[in-house]
């Protein structure tokens, strides 16, 4: 019963861990319930992340720069602001077409 215990416990960890940095994200009108504060960059080279955006859920994954845009906050990761100004921005990204391009930039 223990092991059992201990195996349930791992699974939830990691299950809980993953999600927690899911890329699911729902825009808010109002800068001061966003979690983030985005600006939209024309210059891949400018950007911190590179988005791909996804229409499938599943593909959100963590730290994957992979976006599924919710239209419910309850079930959004992040909830984001996209801002007009660079330097008010904390994540500068740059929308992209390729799927293997998404993702943090170093």
């Amino acid at each position: 019963m223990k092991a059992i215990l201990i195996f349930l416990f791992f699974i939830m960890t990691g299950f809980i861990t993953e999600n927690l940095f899911a890329q699911q994200v729902y825009v808010t009108e109002w800068k001061s319930e966003a979690d983030k504060k985005i600006y939209v960059t024309e210059w891949k080279s400018e950007a911190d992340m590179i988005v791909y955006i996804t229409e499938w859920k599943s593909e959100a994954k963590p730290e994957s720069g992979i976006w599924y845009f919710t239209e419910w906050k309850s079930e959004a990761d992040w909830k984001i602001y996209f801002t007009q100004w660079k330097s008010e921005a904390d994540i500068k990204i740059y929308y992209t077409n390729w799927k293997s391009e998404a993702g943090w930039k170093d």
